[in-house]
């Protein structure tokens, strides 16, 4: 359920920054993270939409809805801070897929297998994404996907020394792709997702990781306490036996 009230969340965000093109000047920005592909005839249409969050992309998007909104500086903070935490950068790479359908109905499911992230001749699965986009959709669809950023051996961020990424769809989720693969590719060797994270939606988020870190922290120190205590009784019986051997 927590899963789809973001859907729903991030849905709404996105339905209030459609606006005409070029009317703003953050669209062409926009633009070149929103990548869409169409296929088909009027007939039997599909039409598919992904969007990388890189740093500028973010930037652009809520500079835009400010601008539109007029929001305060203080808006703009609570609504980056919203996103972020939605968008969950601090450990995944996160992409957007909107699915228009013209036509045939389309089955995705398990959507986790329909879709592959190639990075530096590498191949990686999500690690979570909304639920919505494994059901049968024969209109309009849209959802969230989290790909790994750290390499799950050594910890390192896979985007480290990345020129471009490659996302890739299979075509089996539908007869008007059919047997092709769906290919979206970004240039990210620029991108610094720690740009997005100034100010006091940076802080507040650098304060929730802080307080589910210590949460973690504290949890293991009640283990180890646990287990300390366990020892030490073990350690006690033992030297009260010895004792008692001693006086025999």
């Amino acid at each position: 359920m927590r899963r789809i009230l973001i859907s729903i969340v991030v849905a709404a965000v996105f339905l209030s920054l459609a606006v005409p093109a070029g009317a703003a000047p953050y669209d062409e920005i926009m633009q070149r993270w929103q990548k869409t592909q169409r296929f088909g005839d009027a007939g039997d249409a599909l039409s598919v939409s992904a969007t990388y969050f890189s740093s500028e992309y973010i930037e652009a998007l809520m500079q835009s809805e400010a601008d539109k909104n007029l929001w305060t500086a203080d808006e703009m903070d609570l609504h980056k801070y919203q996103l972020l935490k939605t968008l969950r950068l601090d450990d995944t790479i996160p992409v957007r897929f909107r699915f228009d359908i013209m036509g045939s109905a389309i089955h995705m499911a398990p959507f986790g297998e329909q879709v592959t992230l190639w990075i530096k001749g590498k191949k990686y699965k999500p690690v979570d994404y909304d639920p919505l986009l494994n059901f049968k959709v024969a209109d309009t669809a849209e959802g969230m996907v989290y790909f790994p950023r750290f390499d799950e051996k050594t910890g390192k961020d896979l985007l480290a020394g990345a020129g471009t990424i490659k996302l890739e769809l299979s075509g089996s989720i539908s007869m008007t792709i059919k047997r092709t693969k769906v290919d979206f590719i970004w240039d990210v060797a620029a991108d610094d997702p720690s740009r997005v994270y100034s100010g006091q939606a940076g802080g507040r988020l650098e304060m929730d990781r802080l307080i589910k870190r210590l949460a973690n922290l504290n949890k293991e120190k009640q283990e180890c306490e646990k287990k300390l205590d366990e020892l030490n009784s073990e350690i006690a019986n033992i030297e009260m036996r010895m004792k008692e051997l001693q006086q025999q």
